[in-house]
Parts: structure tokens; C-alpha cells; sequence
């Protein structure tokens, strides 16, 4: 009895010593306990499993000391597994709604999304048709203008041509009074008067040339119009062609929809902005553009105007004078050469002129040239030191003067220069002037030989080319 009491006593001693000893395992969870037990995060169920201030770890068992004592008695007890069930009941029905809310909001997101989209593309879809009218109806704006405006270009040419004519037919009559300038000068002794034919003649003569001038006139400002015109027509060319352009992509692009061909992705196109203009300055530009048009109209037809009126005046202009150096040369003619004989003077004095500004002229361009030499050296200095380095780039009086210097050269080539510009704008105008006065002396000394019969011979009916047009055959009044 004493001796199994004794061996009850070792036995209790033997097991009742590991639960002092006890400590957890550093052995890692056998593989097939692993594949039981669900995986958990230490943040998630095992944060939430604590009971009593401590933290229940699922993956890992106690283990007690003695190996075979692990066969034996189980590791867990029934209120760990019992509470494990409900924390996976719990972790299930909070997972579940979860993920019906989540399934819920995508749901709702979808519908969202794609309502959005539908009408987005529907509005951006009416957009471009209403673009599209908008650009039709500018473009048939354009289109007419362009018409209106090549109708009044066309009728431009025709007065041009017109003009052209009877500018053309001012050089006959002018010849024909020179030419009875030039007869009259064969008069000798008291022939030889300054009576009102002469003057007549010259009044002629000068009236001719002002019709000329009349008539170059307005035949450059209608060569200045016509390319007013035809740069607002090639504004509007350009706007329609544009439009035409921008209607047709804009119409293309109207018939998109979500199974059409030739869309795809363009990464990043929507952060691409290469507009100019906006809506308003887009419909301003048209109508610039058709104001520009509709302006030169009004003045090529302002022109129009003009050229007839000018060519009737001329003409009767023209007729009337005519038929007044007619009539004097029925009464006695007078004339006088100190006209010529001044002319002459002029003249010479005008050559002496121009030699003398010539010489002027060499000189202003040797002393620009003798600049060169002083220039380069003042800039040559200044491109050196600026090759100094650290605290020696110093604004120092050497710099000041050099700075100075390089400025006063360039303001004596300067004022040379607008010395020898001067200079030259006189010698072209003495050139002029010399041409000018050697036209008259040509005029006077023809005038002197005029004679009667001849210029009579050559005064029957007004001097014209019928081939050219009647517009200086009667008068236009």
C-alpha cells in the first residue's frame, strides 16, 4: 500500500512538474495542422480573440513538455474552439455584407457611370451638329461674298480695260499738238509771236497731259484694288476652304458611334489644347473677313464710278480744247524762243549740279568707309577685355570711354549716312529734273517749226485710232 502509494507519488510528481516547466514550443505548426486551420493575420482575428487581456494565437498550440502527454490530452478547450466558431460565423457575416454593399455600390457606379457617358456622348453628339450648321451657314455666307466679289472683280477689269483704252488714245492727240509745236518753229521774223495759238497749244498739250494723269490715276488705283480684292477674295478662299475642311471632319465625326470603325485609344489626347480661337473670335473672323469683302466692293464700285466720271471729263476736256486751238489759228501766230533759251540755262546749271553732288556723294562714301578701320578697333578692345576674369570685370573709365567711343562712330556713320542718303534722294531728283527740262527744250524747239498748214493739214478731224473705241469722238456731257 505504502509502496503504490509511494509510486502514486512519483507518478503525480512526474506529471505535476511540467505544468511549472511549461512554456510554448518553438516548433512550427506541423504541415498537416496547417492545412486544418485557417490562416489569419495577427491584425485581424487574433487581435480580436483575446480573452481576459490576452491574445489567443490560433496557428500555434500549447505544448507541453512531455511528448507523449500531447497524445493524451487535447491542445485546445472547448471554449477556444467554441469561440473560434463564432469568430469565423462572425468574420463571415461581416465579410457577406461587406461584400453585398460593395456589389451594391458597384452596381449603382455602373448605372452611374454608363447613364453619364450616354448622355455625355448624346450632348457632345447634338454639339457637333449644331457645329456643323454653324460652319454650313458661315460657308454659304462666304460662298456668296466670294461670288459678289469675283462679279465685281471682273467688272473692275472691264473699267479697267475700258480706261486703258482711252488712256491709249490720249497719246495721238498729244503727238499731233507736239508735232504742230514742232512746225511752228520754222517761222521766221515777225512770224515769230507769242500769240494765243501758241498758248492754245500749250493749254493743250497740258490739258492732254493732265487727262493722262487723270487717267493714270485712277487706272493705279484700280490696279491697288484689284489687289485689295483679290486678297479679301483669297481671305475668304482660305475661310472657306478652312470651313469646308472643318465641316466635313466635324460631320465625319458627328456619325461616330460606340461599334464604329477607325476609333481607338489616343493616351493623353485630352491634356492636348491647340486651339486659337474661341467661339466668338471664330465667328468674328468670318465676319471680318465678309466686312472686309463687302468694304472693297463698295469701293471698287466707288472706283467704277470714278474711272467714268473721269474718263467723260477728259474727254470733254479734250474735245473742247481742241476745237479752241482750232479756231485761233485762223488769226496771226506769234512766238518766241527765251523760253527755250532759259530752259537751256537751267539745264546747265542742273548738270553743274549734278556733277558737283556726285563728287559730294564719293566723298560721303570714303569717309564712311575710313569708320571701318577705328570701328574695329574700338569693338576689337571691347571683345577683349571681356575676357577678364573674376573681380578684374571692372566698369572702370577705360570701359566707359571704349563704350563711347564704339557709340560716337556709330552715330558718324550715322549721320553720314543719312547725309549720303539725303544726297543721293537729290542727285535722283536732279536727274529727274534734268530729264524733265530736257523734255521741254525738246517740246519748245519742235514748237518753233510749226506751220500753219501742216498743223491745219493735221487738225481737220480729231487725231484717234477708230480701231481703239469712240469714248474721244464726241462729247460724253
Amino acid at each position: 500500500m505504502s509502496h503504490n502509494r509511494g509510486r502514486s507519488a512519483t507518478r503525480l510528481a512526474f506529471y505535476d512538474s511540467p505544468a511549472i516547466v511549461r512554456s510554448r514550443s518553438a516548433t512550427p505548426l506541423s504541415p498537416e495542422m496547417s492545412k486544418i486551420l485557417p490562416y489569419v493575420s495577427d491584425k485581424t482575428i487574433s487581435r480580436h480573440l483575446g480573452y481576459a487581456g490576452r491574445s489567443m494565437d490560433m496557428g500555434h498550440a500549447r505544448n507541453y513538455y512531455n511528448p507523449a502527454r500531447n497524445t493524451i490530452y487535447s491542445r485546445y478547450t472547448p471554449n477556444d474552439w467554441g469561440l473560434s466558431n463564432q469568430m469565423n460565423y462572425s468574420l463571415s457575416d461581416k465579410e457577406r455584407a461587406f461584400g453585398e454593399r460593395l456589389r451594391a455600390d458597384a452596381w449603382r457606379a455602373m448605372k452611374e457611370t454608363d447613364a453619364r457617358t450616354r448622355n455625355r456622348q448624346n450632348d457632345v453628339t447634338k454639339k457637333l451638329g449644331e457645329r456643323v450648321y454653324d460652319i454650313a451657314f458661315w460657308k454659304s455666307e462666304l460662298n456668296m461674298e466670294i461670288n459678289s466679289l469675283c462679279t465685281e472683280i471682273a467688272n473692275l477689269k472691264e473699267y479697267r480695260r475700258t480706261c486703258e483704252k482711252a488712256f491709249s488714245d490720249t497719246a495721238n492727240p498729244l503727238h499731233i499738238a507736239e508735232e504742230c509745236l514742232m512746225h511752228r518753229e520754222k517761222r521766221n521774223g515777225i512770224d515769230l509771236v507769242n500769240d494765243d495759238v501758241e498758248k492754245t497749244l500749250v493749254r493743250e498739250v497740258n490739258v492732254i497731259k493732265k487727262c493722262q494723269a487723270k487717267l493714270k490715276k485712277v487706272l493705279d488705283k484700280a490696279a491697288v484694288q484689284l489687289k485689295m480684292n483679290r486678297a479679301a477674295q483669297h481671305a475668304l478662299e482660305i475661310d472657306a476652304k478652312d470651313k469646308h475642311h472643318a465641316q466635313g471632319l466635324d460631320d465625319r465625326i458627328q456619325q461616330y458611334r460606340n461599334g464604329s470603325a477607325g476609333t481607338g485609344y489616343y493616351p493623353g489626347i485630352e491634356s492636348i489644347d491647340n486651339t486659337i480661337t474661341i467661339p466668338e473670335s471664330w465667328a468674328r473672323y468670318t465676319q471680318e473677313n465678309i466686312a472686309r469683302s463687302q468694304k472693297e466692293r463698295a469701293g471698287s464700285e466707288r472706283l467704277r464710278g470714278e474711272i467714268d466720271a473721269t474718263m467723260r471729263q477728259c474727254a470733254n476736256d479734250m474735245w473742247n480744247m481742241f476745237n479752241t486751238v482750232n479756231n485761233a489759228f485762223n488769226a496771226r501766230i506769234r512766238e518766241t524762243t527765251d523760253a527755250r533759251n532759259r530752259l537751256q540755262a537751267h539745264l546747265q546749271r542742273t548738270m553743274a549740279e549734278i556733277f558737283d553732288m556726285e563728287k559730294n556723294i564719293e566723298l560721303l562714301r570714303k569717309a564712311i568707309q575710313d569708320k571701318e578701320h577705328p570701328m574695329k578697333v574700338s569693338q576689337s578692345r571691347l571683345d577683349e577685355r571681356t575676357r577678364r576674369i573674376n573681380v578684374e570685370l571692372c566698369n572702370d573709365p577705360v570701359m566707359k570711354s571704349l563704350q563711347r567711343e564704339v557709340s560716337e562712330i556709330r552715330e558718324s556713320v550715322r549721320i553720314l549716312k543719312e547725309r549720303l542718303k539725303a544726297s543721293e534722294l537729290s542727285l535722283a531728283r536732279l536727274m529727274k529734273t534734268k530729264a524733265c527740262l530736257e523734255h521741254d527744250i525738246s517740246v519748245k524747239e519742235n514748237s518753233l517749226r510749226i506751220d500753219s498748214q501742216y498743223c491745219m493739214g493735221m487738225r481737220k478731224g480729231f487725231p484717234m485710232d477708230p480701231k481703239v473705241g469712240p469714248i474721244f469722238q464726241m462729247p460724253t456731257c
